[in-house]
């Protein structure tokens, strides 16, 4: 790597680079069940409820599904005009026209972003082309790009050296300097060059070093906006990203939650709280964490690990007795200084020990966190229930259900069976049915028939059986039992029978409803009647449709 005096690490980060999202391109040709167009609409709308400003949104050119959303955006009005629409090709023409065809009818100021590999194995191997060719089927590309779309106003270019972190520092430099040239980069109207890490190879101060010699030897500089687009193959993509935006650069591509092939594309949720926890303003709207959390595993089908970085489940929670002193005390000295201070305790100075951030600046509470650790020392009430009664109750289950075993403990002073929590969790989260019943489940190929009796009127009626959850939840809100099904968790135990954990939404909190069936089908169901019978007011007419 030809740089001396490197100037990266005396530098800090103090504002934000442009994030661009890239779940539904690059995330999205990660995973094993690709988006459907009713999944990609729900992502790119959390997205732009979030505040990106950039978002990549497909492939248009691989997929007759990419290239019909990225109509849908412009057709539905989908995109708020100040938002920018990016969209991925390869450098060959029949492929570029695709593109620039999808694009046609967008107002959205649009990215054409086209890539090739530079690398020599890839140059060698996979392109079966000599540095002089691959460089000409590059400039070939980008003349192509002018050629079909460089009349549009609105339209601006992105180009990708494809493996460039193992490409010759002179070469990338050369290209991309003629890419620049061609397509006649301008302050007005800047061209964008990503310079991606596409498989982890060396330590993040390597790839640092790469992007700082980009940045102060490129040609044009105040015309280029210097992006980087980093893997996580050897765990450490968080901190090439960082490093590079002390080394110059300007724009990072990654998906929310690090989704994509291989370990995955950089996390932006752990980027952005990093610079949220050293007091920069990251621009992107995590207050409420667990409902992007919720929308992001819904659309990609994937789990978000409770250890994950700021999200999981478990990362504001201590189960070390030291840890969970440590933490008591450091909210008793938080809300101290605030009234020391005459301020409220969100106006001040965050420094509770081993909370990096205030959870309720992504919207957890303090409660769960103090209600998890109080529990800690009390008989491992998780493991007790899985081993003795093979119930597996979800992460965010044990923390609601950890506040009622402390209760109870508390009261007795006694030592907690496992017979006795059984009985605690079934009286908290599957009383006895009194008003409402469901009397008769049959599962069709398509549909679930059902017969339900509320205050002693009887009906019977069918839910779709790809959503028969909210379709009963929503069937029930005109009985007074309004609930928001938030997630349903499902089980099969050793013995055969089905259980559902049901997260839902009501009377104004966030609740739990356990169902028990054979199949899980009717357990969910179940769990939706507990769960509506719980929140269903008094004395009210009722009626089901």
């Amino acid at each position: 790597m030809p740089l001396t005096e490197r100037q990266w690490p005396s530098s800090r980060i103090t504002a934000a680079p442009l994030w661009v999202p890239v779940d539904l391109r690059d995330g999205n040709q990660a995973l094993a069940e690709p988006m459907d167009p009713e999944r990609k609409r729900r992502f790119f709308e959390l997205m732009v409820a979030m505040g990106y400003k950039e978002i990549e949104v497909g492939y248009p050119s691989a997929s007759q599904t990419d290239f019909d959303f990225v109509r849908l955006i412009g057709t539905a009005g989908l995109a708020p005009e100040d938002v920018t629409i990016v969209v991925f090709t390869p450098a060959r023409r029949d492929l570029i026209e695709r593109t620039v065809e999808s694009v046609a009818g967008l107002t959205n100021d649009v990215v054409i972003h086209m890539y090739t590999a530079t690398a020599p194995v890839w140059r060698d191997v996979v392109l079966g082309r000599s540095r002089a060719e691959v460089a000409e089927l590059i400039r070939a590309g980008g003349r192509d790009i002018l050629e079909l779309a460089g009349d549009r106003e609105n339209i601006r270019f992105e180009f990708s050296p494809e493996v460039f972190m193992l490409t010759e520092p002179d070469y990338v430099l050369e290209v991309c300097d003629s890419m620049t040239t061609l397509w006649d980069a301008a302050p007005q109207r800047p061209v964008i060059l990503n310079l991606p890490a596409t498989v982890e190879v060396a330590t993040p101060n390597v790839y640092a070093d790469q992007i700082e010699y980009m940045h102060r030897n490129l040609a044009r500089r105040d015309s280029v906006i210097l992006s980087v687009h980093p893997h996580n193959d050897r765990g450490t993509g968080i901190a090439c990203a960082e490093l590079a935006v002390l080394a110059g650069a300007q724009r990072v591509e990654g998906c929310i939650f690090g989704n994509g092939e291989r370990t995955g594309n950089v996390d932006i949720a752990t980027l952005a709280l990093n610079l949220h926890a050293q007091g920069v303003d990251p621009m992107i709207d995590f207050s409420d964490i667990d409902a992007i959390r919720r929308t992001v595993e819904y659309c990609t089908r994937m789990p978000v690990p409770e250890r994950h970085p700021y999200v999981g489940d478990l990362v504001y929670t201590a189960f070390s007795g030291t840890h969970q002193d440590a933490i008591k005390k450091g909210f008793a000295e938080h809300r101290e200084r605030a009234a020391r201070m005459g301020r409220s305790e969100r106006e001040i100075a965050w420094q509770v020990p081993y909370l990096p951030i205030d959870p309720a600046d992504v919207g957890r509470s303090y409660d769960a966190v103090i209600r998890v650790n109080s529990q800690s020392g009390k008989g491992g009430i998780a493991y007790l229930l899985h081993t003795e009664y093979g119930l597996e109750l979800p992460r965010r289950l044990q923390i609601d259900f950890a506040h009622h075993v402390q209760r109870h403990t508390d009261d007795s002073g006694a030592e907690i069976s496992a017979e006795t929590l059984l009985e605690l969790l079934t009286a908290t989260y599957l009383p006895d049915p009194d008003r409402i019943l469901l009397s008769d489940c049959v599962i069709r190929a398509e549909e679930v028939e059902l017969t339900v009796t509320v205050d002693d009127r009887t009906r019977e009626f069918r839910v779709p059986l790809t959503a028969p959850t909210e379709s009963l939840a929503a069937a029930l809100a005109s009985a007074g039992a309004d609930i928001e099904v938030l997630t349903v968790t499902h089980q099969t135990r050793p013995d055969g029978t089905a259980v559902a954990y049901l997260e839902y939404r009501g009377a104004g909190k966030t609740r739990w409803a356990i169902g028990f069936g054979e199949t899980t089908v009717e357990a969910a169901l179940h769990a939706v009647i507990g769960a509506a019978e719980a929140v269903l007011p008094e004395r009210r007419p009722v009626r089901v449709h």
